[in-house]
């Protein structure tokens, strides 16, 4: 009686719903086994979807109930590696923090999740046959438009009208630069030697980063605050009031 006054709740559905959400749960099991596949093996090495569904414990048939192809898996997977990945790089972006402490802990945090995970990180770069955007760059992407409000912030304390064309560059310029974060660790990380250590990049690579930003804003009259973006929206809060 339970279940069928479960279906009648959803129009006839509820059968089909509760399919649903088994599928949903069991791709995500498959998901997870296959990043902990990755995290035991090497950059490069091949992984055979047979390893996945050991690790899934389901048999190799079962997982491609859950997926159309190799494809449709490995695109799954880089979504999730992604996605986990955005959740930690946004929390560094904190109004509490001066911006080019900011810009410091977004890079220390691509630095230091590759060097920790270098496998998914190799996995993430790959590029997959097939149309639609690439996670990693949806990834960047949510990032940039963070940065590109914390920017947009202190350009309103100062009152600074940005020319048209300023506005509409501003987007893929701040890609453009969380971009070549991931293409420097990923050249670093390619060397046959390392180096120099991941503190030691991470500080290079966020000072070349605060140059071109401070440059910029400079260039444009707008002297980057040393202080917490949280007290520039509190003198901002006082100033509309």
């Amino acid at each position: 009686m339970a279940e069928e006054q479960g279906d009648l709740e959803y129009g006839g559905d509820g059968r089909r719903l509760r399919w649903l959400a088994h599928n949903q749960a069991r791709r995500r099991v498959i998901i997870d086994a296959a990043i902990r596949v990755l995290e035991r093996s090497e950059p490069g090495e091949d992984i055979q979807v047979q390893l996945i569904a050991e690790e899934a414990g389901l048999a190799r048939t079962v997982l491609y109930r859950h997926f159309h192809d190799r494809v449709d898996l490995d695109l799954a997977v880089q979504q999730k590696i992604c996605k986990d990945l955005g959740e930690r790089l946004l929390v560094t972006l904190s109004y509490d923090a001066r911006p080019v402490e900011i810009i410091r802990n977004i890079v220390n945090g691509v630095v230091g999740w590759a060097t920790e995970h270098p496998t998914l990180f190799w996995f993430i770069e790959l590029e997959l046959p097939g149309p639609g955007p690439h996670p990693l760059s949806e990834a960047i992407e949510q990032i940039a438009e963070q940065i590109e409000a914390l920017m947009n912030t202190v350009v309103d304390y100062f009152g600074v009208e940005l020319s048209a064309n300023d506005r509409a560059s501003l987007d893929p310029w701040v890609f453009a630069l969380i971009g070549a974060v991931f293409s420097g660790v990923k050249r670093w990380r390619s060397r046959l030697e390392v180096a120099p250590g991941a503190g030691d990049f991470a500080k290079m690579l966020a000072d070349s980063i605060w140059v071109q930003i401070k440059g910029t804003a400079e260039m444009r009259g707008i002297v980057v605050p040393d202080v917490p973006l949280v007290e520039l929206l509190q003198v901002m809060e006082q100033s509309n009031q």
